[in-house]
């Protein structure tokens, strides 16, 4: 998965700063296409450039264009082929086919728009910009395309003119409790594109010195979360299966929109804590959104398969719901 990048943010930057600036985005590919759909490159009206839509290989081509289309205030839709020398140069396989639509800001893509793109980007709102490039239409969503939302998955409907580019806010994973299995899950959910935070109030289990560079939280678990904030891009994992410190963070979980609720402990333990929250009132329907116990059954027994089974539920849960 790509990470967060700050394309939007930039080509917003040069226009307000009188530069001029064209959005170039991957809409569609074939074979090994060094980059994926909604890809981005941003072009200044000064030749800066930032992001890429191909790895290199046409970048040189496409900010021609790019200056081009900006002097002429008109979009277009620009098709290369990779060929298997310039794939190999940039570490693939074989070639591919790619096609780049370029945008100069203000006079096809409204400021206005761009603007609300990045505001909705800065909250962690997920936002769609649909283009239909036959007839040049544009708009902002925040509703329907669930199933692309879901897969961060940009592309053409199935008319083959309309275009949607999925923003969705970078994955968050809030993992309370600094034990052992969170020194395999850290890294392990950064590699899958995660930013993860650790929450854990004893300052002896929670380190720089145990989890060199990581983000370390030494407040209440109730406290973190609400610092971080719980939403459709977040999922939290809590590994203490101690009361003290789970129950507040779940409590604060069960009525957000985090998609993924993880909790260790054996079905015993599961079995009690559902009756603690049942006891303060909260629904069978939100307690159904803990998973626990915590991860797939795949016969996990070192802190490593554990951390394992941990991101394949994730995984299941937000791409299949």
């Amino acid at each position: 998965m790509e990470r967060f990048d700050n394309i939007p943010e930039i080509a917003l930057d040069w226009r307000r700063a009188g530069k001029g600036a064209v959005l170039a985005t991957v809409v569609q590919t074939w074979g090994s296409a060094p980059r994926r759909v909604g890809s981005q490159l941003a072009i200044s009206g000064a030749g800066d450039i930032e992001g890429s839509v191909s790895g290199g290989c046409v970048e040189g081509a496409v900010v021609v264009e790019a200056m081009e289309a900006l002097e002429e205030g008109e979009a277009r839709m620009l098709e290369f082929g990779v060929s298997d020398g310039d794939a190999f140069a940039v570490g693939l396989a074989c070639g591919g086919t790619i096609r780049v639509l370029v945008e100069p800001i203000g006079a096809v893509m409204p400021e206005e728009m761009l603007a609300e793109l990045v505001e909705a980007r800065a909250k962690r709102t997920p936002i769609a910009y649909v283009v239909d490039t036959e007839a040049g239409k544009r708009h902002l969503a925040r509703e329907g395309h669930t199933e692309r939302f879901r897969m961060d998955r940009s592309g053409f409907e199935d008319d083959g003119q309309t275009f949607v580019a999925i923003h969705n806010p970078p994955l968050r994973m809030l993992v309370v409790g600094a034990v052992h299995i969170a020194q395999a899950l850290v890294p392990m959910a950064r590699i899958l594109g995660y930013d993860p935070v650790l929450i854990d109030p004893r300052e002896s289990f929670g380190s720089q010195a145990r989890f060199p560079g990581e983000t370390i939280l030494n407040d209440w678990p109730d406290e973190g979360v609400q610092a971080f904030g719980l939403d459709s891009r977040t999922a939290l994992v809590l590994l203490t299966h101690d009361p003290k410190l789970d129950d507040p963070a779940l409590e604060q979980a069960m009525g957000s929109g985090v998609f993924y609720i993880g909790a260790l402990g054996s079905t015993r333990t599961h079995a009690k804590r559902v009756e603690r929250l049942r006891a303060k009132g909260y629904s069978d329907d939100q307690i159904g959104k803990i998973h626990g116990p915590v991860g797939l059954d795949i016969g996990s027994a070192s802190p490593a398969e554990i951390a394992l089974s941990i991101l394949a539920e994730c995984t299941a849960v937000l791409r299949k719901g």
